[in-house]
């Protein structure tokens, strides 16, 4: 009851805030790399335009609002609440140099909550990143089609004149095109994408300046990127996505690549750590997926020197739970010099191990 109550007023003073400040709205949404899409393009449009993004897990019925009104969660402090609800309501007459642009990641851990987002927040850019074929926050939907349904609520609400930002490698993301009415921007590695990724190299030779090289076409244009510290396949799909959200507010490849230099991962995704006695750490702990995990085991791969992968539980897979941590520890037995299983759906990775 408390609950509906509080997400009842943070959406009214959200819609009056969008009403009164109408900034361009980029949504971002998908089952993998939603949050790292949203920091890439925070980073590319940050030294141009006066914009705000989510900050923590905020991308929810109740921290996408709290992202447009600028604030914090009052946790569990009713005073903390009226705060947050006073300063909400007089910023919709008295804010100062509020945000032209709000770039708003929306999850979905059920049926219904993309579409709840849309009612009241209608992006300009809707970014659909990748579905996967076992996406995260799976447990209370019946299919891997109706993940995919709930999250084609983000191209469906666009106007004629908005643009779906769609990811071309993945499957049930590029169908999204009949889902919309919206203007397609597509982006991937393969042929035939608006903006394309080539001669992606991963660069382990030197850890202290470890990173990601690649080339982008586009229009005819060939532009070489080069990223620090950033790791994994995936986040080169997080940096096209950041580039044709770019291209679409009439920057220029320049401007783009120049915000890109300031892009690193999110904490606790793929970040590589110094550790002791010449150790190096892939931290990918924040939250762990299969399409996460395996990336992590790609990278482990192509490390020198003895290999250590410490797994554990992978979380809201619903039915895909064994069969993702069996395929997890067939790839890390095929890797892993040792392999440290933890928790109780972990059992499943080390199982492959023990015949």
């Amino acid at each position: 009851m408390l609950k509906d109550l509080l997400v009842f007023i943070l959406r009214i003073l959200a819609q009056a805030t969008l009403w009164r400040y109408k900034p361009l709205i980029i949504g971002v949404t998908g089952s993998v790399g939603k949050t790292s899409t949203k920091e890439a393009i925070y980073a590319v449009l940050k030294n141009k335009f006066n914009v705000r993004r989510n900050i923590k897990n905020y991308n929810n019925e109740i921290g996408a609002p709290l992202t447009i009104l600028g604030q914090e969660t009052g946790g569990r402090s009713l005073w903390h609440w009226l705060k947050v609800f006073l300063i909400g309501f007089f910023q919709i007459f008295y804010a100062r140099n509020y945000p032209k642009i709000l770039i708003l990641e929306m999850g979905a851990d059920r049926i219904g909550d993309i579409s709840y987002l849309t009612s009241f927040v209608k992006p300009y850019i809707s970014v659909v990143t990748a579905i996967g074929e076992i996406p995260v926050h799976v447990e209370f939907f019946q299919s891997v089609n109706q993940v995919a349904r709930e999250k084609a609520n983000l191209v469906r609400v666009l106007d004629k004149d908005g643009w779906a930002v769609l990811n071309f490698d993945d499957e049930r993301v590029r169908s999204m095109v009949n889902r919309t009415q919206g203007q397609i921007f597509s982006y991937g590695f393969g042929e035939g994408v608006d903006l394309r990724a080539v001669g992606v190299e991963l660069h382990l030779e030197d850890l202290k300046e470890a990173g990601l090289s690649f080339k982008v076409d586009y229009q005819g244009s060939n532009v070489p990127i080069k990223l620090f510290r950033v790791l994994g396949r995936h986040q080169v799909s997080a940096v096209l996505a950041a580039m044709a959200v770019g291209l679409i507010l009439k920057m220029n490849l320049v401007e783009i690549a120049q915000g890109l230099k300031d892009y690193r991962p999110p904490v606790g995704r793929l970040n590589l750590i110094k550790g002791i006695k010449n150790s190096w750490i892939v931290d990918d702990t924040y939250n762990s997926s299969p399409s996460s995990s395996l990336a992590a085991l790609e990278i482990l791969e192509k490390m020198s020197g003895r290999k250590i992968a410490a797994l554990g539980d992978m979380l809201e897979l619903g039915a895909f739970t064994e069969e993702a941590h069996r395929q997890i520890g067939t790839r890390a037995a095929q890797i892993a010099d040792i392999l440290l299983a933890v928790g109780e759906r972990a059992i499943f990775i080390g199982l492959n191990l023990a015949g």
